[in-house]
């Protein structure tokens, strides 16, 4: 039997459309607001700003280049949306590279975005771009480079603020003090169970998800150095 069609399957599914590689700049924001909000001149994620600035990232670095692969499906350029064989990839890579690329040009000279999440989009910038590289030669797995970028963006945004925790405020269910070390373990095996479903839907090699890792994390760090 497919392992797509068992329960398993579908959980792994599931899993892997949640931590979409093209989410992680939205869960990034999502992090950086909740960790220091006052970086981005408000003092809740809660706050109109916070709103317009993580729906802002989210309709360009998620649901456009989405609608561009689903054009390109029915345009016939690609066999499906999973694009299983990569040789499918390379038109979605040039053109969500060259949207990612413009979008950080733009928070670079924006007054609003801070230099942290700057930071961090200029290393989705160089992962992608990396990726592409090997792509065409292997098939590398993008949920893996998406998770290696997260879970260097949570160890560096520890480094950066020096903080041990942070303040999330859940409104009527109350204010909650969250430790940054058990954040990052939790990304951390967050990255560990990705890559255990794209393997057991058979998406990826172990070689694809080590390589991925190693590139999305590597990218991350390379771009803080080149801020910071």
């Amino acid at each position: 039997m497919n392992p797509r069609e068992t329960l398993l399957g579908r959980l792994a599914q599931g899993i892997s459309i949640v931590l979409h590689p093209l989410l992680i700049p939205t869960y990034m924001l999502i992090l950086l607001l909740l960790v220091n909000p006052f970086l981005f001149g408000i003092n809740s994620i809660s706050d109109r700003n916070g709103r317009l600035t993580l729906l802002m990232v989210f309709l360009y670095t998620f649901f456009v280049p989405m609608v561009s692969v689903i054009v390109m499906r029915f345009l016939g350029m690609t066999k499906s949306l999973e694009m299983a064989d990569r040789t499918e990839r390379i038109g979605p890579f040039l053109v969500t590279g060259v949207l990612y690329l413009w979008i950080f040009y733009n928070f670079w000279n924006s007054p609003v975005i801070p230099t942290a999440y700057t930071a961090f989009m200029l290393g989705t910038v160089i992962a992608l771009f990396a990726a592409f590289f090997v792509n065409l030669f292997s098939k590398i797995s993008l949920h893996a480079v998406g998770m290696g970028g997260l879970v260097a963006m949570v160890a560096v945004t520890m480094l950066l603020f020096s903080g041990s925790s942070f303040t999330l405020a859940l409104g009527s269910w109350g204010t909650y003090s969250v430790s940054m070390m058990l954040l990052l373990m939790l990304v951390v095996i967050l990255a560990g169970l990705v890559g255990t479903c794209r393997l057991f839907l058979e998406a990826h090699a172990s070689i694809d998800l080590y390589g991925g890792y190693l590139v999305g994390f590597t990218a991350q760090l390379i771009a803080v150095r080149f801020f910071f």
